[in-house]
């Protein structure tokens, strides 16, 4: 029987951990193929239960599982990855 693909989906359970209101209400993770570059990535999911103007709905995060060390400065902006095909080597600088 060949193995189930969850590519582009995840799962959410009952947070049966939670301490405080600012614990989410489910926790779960969910597999992320980017369609530029074929790369998949796995990330933790959170989502919280939330009363609106409509009734209740769900609030959801989420959180790269393996998030790389870098240098960067405390505060500065990450590239998105949709914005990685944007940067070229041979740009002009204008300045």
């Amino acid at each position: 029987m060949p193995e189930y693909d969850n590519t582009n989906s995840g799962v959410l359970f009952k947070n049966d951990r939670k301490e405080k209101d600012t614990h989410p209400d489910y926790t779960g993770n969910y597999t992320f193929e980017c369609p530029h570059c074929n790369s998949k990535s796995e990330h933790w999911l959170s989502s919280w239960i939330k009363e609106g103007k409509k009734g209740k709905f769900m609030s959801i995060a989420n959180k790269p599982k393996d998030v790389p060390k870098t240098n960067a400065p405390v505060g500065s902006k990450p590239v998105r990855h949709s914005e990685i095909d944007t940067i070229g080597l041979d740009d002009e600088i204008p300045f």
